[in-house]
């Protein structure tokens, strides 16, 4: 895929966030429908997306597969895990603030952006790759990311059984196990998961509606967060990949799904357990403005 194909496919998602940006000063969006809408997504629409993804297709890889995967997949988040234990000190910024630096070190938007980025790069084969190697990240998210943007004092046991949680855990044994439930059940949650990705987009676009532009553009610790996520980190990646031996298209696809922006889910979480969701949806908005260009460069680097 050429960089410009590349760059046009991130302007759609640019446009999801602009037209939840005008749904707020329409006052269709904003207040208790963002909440709402929060709601909806973590409850119903995520859940069936993250179990659609695997209950769909024609084949999922044989285990040997999917557990080189889970390796790769364990470097990847070790990676960001200690990434993420480092820079935020150094960044300095509020309590809330270092929670969404911590976050945003840690979750990139593998879901949302990363499976159609590694599908229109690497073939529609690259899906079921990419949707293993985001199992752990759709467990970690709503587990680990609560605690990394509340600290421990707002943290509970309920967060760590949320739909999201639950969904996750039983993609994941869906697809240890090779199993599938019948076609219409798998069309039905992806028909409902479907949503998720737009409507997310939306909703940052709906946060990001009552900041002023400068301060969205003018913040130094967002603009050296950004450039550790969507470069450094992808970078950092490559040579550990290489000398694992890791095969060339799961190499591929793991390098440009940690070249994404920080992850929309942030947002959501910030929302509901209390996080500063102000903070997280500048980075979140940032973020995906500069992976519109540095996305395409990586994937040129790579192919």
């Amino acid at each position: 895929m050429s960089f410009l194909d590349t760059f046009a496919e991130m302007l759609v998602l640019l446009f999801a966030i602009v037209c939840g940006y005008l749904a707020n000063r329409l006052g269709i969006l904003g207040g208790e429908t963002d909440k709402k809408v929060s709601k909806l997504l973590l409850s119903v629409t995520m859940p069936a997306m993250i179990l659609g993804a695997v209950c769909t297709g024609d084949t999922l890889p044989e285990v040997s597969v999917v557990l080189g995967i889970l390796k790769v997949a364990l470097v990847f988040y070790l990676m960001e895990f200690l990434v993420a234990l480092v820079l935020p000190p150094l960044l300095g910024g509020t309590a809330g603030q270092k929670g969404v630096w911590r976050y945003g070190l840690m979750f990139p938007n593998v879901g949302f952006i990363g499976y159609p980025v590694a599908v229109a790069l690497f073939g529609p084969e690259a899906l079921f790759y990419a949707v293993i190697l985001v199992l752990p990240f759709n467990l970690l998210s709503f587990t680990l990311g609560p605690l990394m943007l509340t600290g421990a004092k707002r943290f509970s046991l309920r967060q760590m059984f949320s739909p999201c949680v639950a969904a996750s855990l039983l993609a994941l044994v869906l697809a240890l196990a090779r199993l599938r439930p019948p076609e219409m059940v798998g069309e039905a949650l992806e028909f409902v998961g479907g949503i998720t990705v737009p409507l997310s987009l939306m909703f940052v676009g709906s946060l990001l509606a009552g900041l002023p532009l400068g301060r969205l553009l003018a913040s130094p610790r967002l603009w050296i967060m950004t450039a550790v996520r969507l470069l450094a980190m992808p970078m950092l990646l490559t040579p550990i990949l290489r000398l694992m031996g890791a095969e060339a298209m799961i190499l591929g696809i793991a390098v440009v799904q940690m070249a994404m922006p920080v992850a929309v889910n942030g947002s959501l979480l910030s929302m509901e357990y209390g996080g500063d969701a102000e903070c997280m949806a500048q980075i979140t908005f940032v973020s995906t403005l500069a992976s519109i260009v540095t996305i395409p460069v990586i994937a040129a680097l790579l192919l």
